[in-house]
């Protein structure tokens, strides 16, 4: 089969999801999010031996899309596509251009929106190396990238805004620990910690979109920070944990050990 037919099958499995989907407006978010560069794109990812099957969708985003992929070896990952649109576009800059690590970035679009996807895998590999549980990155194409699939064979797993939590003080004690470490080994801030972030597992919460995650050189990292810790507090302070934030702060900044 040549890459042409390869290509074309991938463009009638997605005309086949269209087909299905009801709803107008969400027609359109396929539209944009597989144009020629993204099929493009997917394809160049798929003959490189990341995966070889583009399974369903597990979540839609403002900035992309992801789903599942399955390998040659059958094992799963996940697949996040950014689209290539102009509204994607315009929040993006303020958290790239301040960056140190993409001072060489392009500023003009649809360029930002590559910077974007390779900002994510950078930060996804910066977390990691930082001891924090999140999804391990595997390879990035311009707008795609291919990481580790958190989930089973039939769904993915649960966002922590969708789950009752069996331990809320051991749950909120985990996340911040992560915050700390991120912000003392990984010299990073995530910039959106919510409910919506954090996958729920068996072994332990999984911090997913880090794409406007920010070094501590950036100008809006301590602003991020707070706000990460405002964001934790709210949330659990509905599951009956209070949480005080100028404490967690002054923790996370000195680095010291984790409290309960």
């Amino acid at each position: 089969m040549s890459h042409e037919q390869k290509l074309r099958g991938f463009e009638r499995e997605i005309e086949s999801w269209k087909i299905r989907i009801k709803d107008a407006n969400d027609r359109k978010t396929y539209d944009e999010v597989f144009d020629r560069q993204t099929l493009l794109a997917i394809y160049k990812l798929f003959s490189d031996g990341f995966f070889d099957i583009l399974d369903f969708p597990i979540s839609t985003g403002k900035e992309g899309n992801v789903f599942r992929g399955i390998t040659r070896a059958g094992d799963y990952v996940a697949v996040k596509i950014y689209r290539l649109s102009t509204s994607t576009f315009r929040d993006l800059g303020k958290y790239i251009l301040g960056d140190p690590r993409f001072k060489k970035a392009a500023k003009r679009f649809p360029q930002i929106i590559f910077s974007w996807a390779q900002k994510e895998y950078s930060n996804l590999e910066r977390f990691s190396k930082a001891g924090v549980r999140v999804p391990e990155p595997i390879a990035v194409h311009r707008n795609v990238l291919v990481m580790e699939y958190i989930g089973n064979e039939y769904m993915p797993a649960p966002k922590m805004k969708d789950v009752i939590l069996e331990d809320p003080n051991a749950t909120a004690e985990y996340l911040l620990e992560s915050v700390k470490n991120a912000y003392s080994r990984g010299h990073i801030v995530h910039g959106d910690m919510s409910e919506y972030n954090v996958l729920m597992t068996e072994d332990a919460p999984v911090i997913i979109d880090l794409a406007q995650a920010v070094v501590l050189d950036h100008w809006m990292s301590q602003e991020l920070l707070e706000r990460d810790i405002t964001n934790l507090a709210r949330f659990f302070r509905k599951a009956g944990v209070m949480i005080d934030e100028k404490e967690q702060l002054g923790r996370i900044r000195g680095g010291e050990t984790a409290t309960s």
